[in-house]
């Protein structure tokens, strides 16, 4: 396995130098990325502002004009679902301090966790205020950055979110940049259950049978990445307390999951100051392994859960090709259908298949794919009037420039027809 991983590197470093490019290698590590920047690790937490690209796009081609977006984004930020998330670390603790087995280290750690937790009453699961301010920025950047299509006369955009209130409050808020951009702009908003199917595909069926099959694999790499003996001695006073009363590895998981959504509220209340380089890394690690094989295109779970997305890959071909004006379509939904679409649609490196999970997050790292706010942008272009040519298409990861599927000699547009034709004959 080893030697694949090293030809497909080098085929990907000769693939740098060819007319046809394919996605690149990473430049720098996942744990040095990380070790740089500790919010990368958050994972799907992580706010999308702190990920920002810093390179513009690529010019449109002579001759082409963008006439049509296409568009899946998720949620932004949000207070944790579950009440779990911050009930259970708050238990473990208080109970130790009822014992006074905390250093000072605990105490704060409780009253931190606390804090956040009270401002979670009867708010799990709702967009902060941080999400909200994602999808302004990402509206109007849309603007900036395709003003041919959003200041439009008479545009024509069709906005559509599932029935959950975080994605309903995300879609209003790009949409209102979008209104303040082009008071002509008709915008239509919808949510139904009607369009569950395809933007926020149902657990019940084709996702529940293609299943989640990775639970050995995340066994075993949950003991190898969660050392927590250094943390338990930093938070408890007494390590025989610790011994009987605490699950030291889950209040370990625990304290971090809470740590990588602080990120997700304003404030200077943070968890992350807990943790080692070393054991943010490896916690990090184990949610990628996790994310991987539950909703990527992992070898050990049949490589086919990217597939869950179908329904939505085919709206968005079935929509495109109804397209005959200036126009703009956006779905909003959440990370288990951007994640999966974005290895459907083999973006960059997330449709890859690694084996050896041990050096997964060499070429895959699902920071890159799905933080709060995650969006998909396909970007449609024409030949202006009086030229002749084909329909290109344009694919933005999180407004980065990615590599599809197909040939081009032209990146980062590709022959919308042929890529069609791919992507079709893949859903068959």
């Amino acid at each position: 396995m080893k030697r694949e991983l090293l030809l497909l590197a080098i085929g990907f470093a000769m693939a740098a130098q060819a007319q046809e490019p394919q996605a690149p290698v990473f430049e720098t590590s996942a744990k040095d990325e990380i070790a740089a920047n500790r919010f990368l690790a958050g994972s799907n937490y992580l706010d999308y502002d702190r990920q920002l690209p810093d390179k513009a796009l690529t010019p449109t081609p002579k001759g082409y004009e963008p006439y049509y977006m296409s568009h899946y984004g998720r949620h932004g930020s949000r207070w944790l679902i579950s009440d779990g998330n911050y009930s259970k670390p708050i238990a473990t603790l208080k109970a130790a301090k009822d014992q006074g087995k905390l250093t000072p280290l605990g105490e704060k750690t409780l009253a931190t966790i606390e804090a956040i937790y009270a401002t979670a009453d009867k708010r799990l699961g709702d967009l902060t205020t941080v999400g909200e301010r994602q999808h302004h920025g990402i509206g109007k950047r849309m603007v900036q950055n395709f003003p041919e299509i959003f200041k439009a006369k008479n545009l024509k955009i069709d906005a559509r979110s599932t029935v959950v209130n975080r994605c309903i409050l995300s879609m209003i808020a790009e949409c209102e940049e979008l209104a303040a951009a082009n008071p002509t702009a008709q915008i239509h908003n919808d949510v139904s259950e009607s369009l569950q199917y395809y933007l926020n595909q149902p657990w019940e069926g084709v996702v529940k049978e293609m299943g989640k099959t990775g639970d050995k694999e995340v066994s075993h790499y949950t003991l190898k990445w969660t050392h927590p003996e250094r943390l338990m001695k930093e938070l408890f006073n007494d390590q025989a307390y610790v011994y009987s009363n605490v699950n030291a590895s889950s209040l370990m998981r625990q304290l971090f999951h809470v740590a990588c959504n602080m990120q997700s509220h304003d404030t200077d209340l943070e968890l992350f100051s807990l943790f080692t380089d070393d054991e943010v890394y490896d916690l990090w690690r184990l949610n990628n392994v996790g994310w991987y094989l539950d909703y990527g295109p992992s070898p050990v779970s049949g490589g086919k859960m990217p597939f869950s997305q179908t329904n939505l890959l085919k709206n968005i071909i079935a929509t495109a090709d109804t397209v005959t004006q200036t126009q703009a379509t956006l779905r909003f939904g959440h990370e288990v259908c951007v994640m999966p679409l974005a290895c459907l649609l083999e973006l960059d490196n997330c449709g890859l298949a690694v084996s050896n999970l041990d050096d997964l997050d060499t070429y895959w790292r699902n920071y890159r794919i799905f933080p709060m706010g995650c969006n998909i942008q396909l970007i449609f272009y024409r030949p202006k009037k009086g030229k002749t040519g084909d329909i290109l298409v344009k694919a933005l990861l999180n407004e980065r420039e990615a590599y599809l599927p197909i040939k081009t000699t032209q990146w980062p547009y590709y022959n919308w027809q042929e890529l069609r034709q791919y992507y079709l004959n893949k859903l068959k």
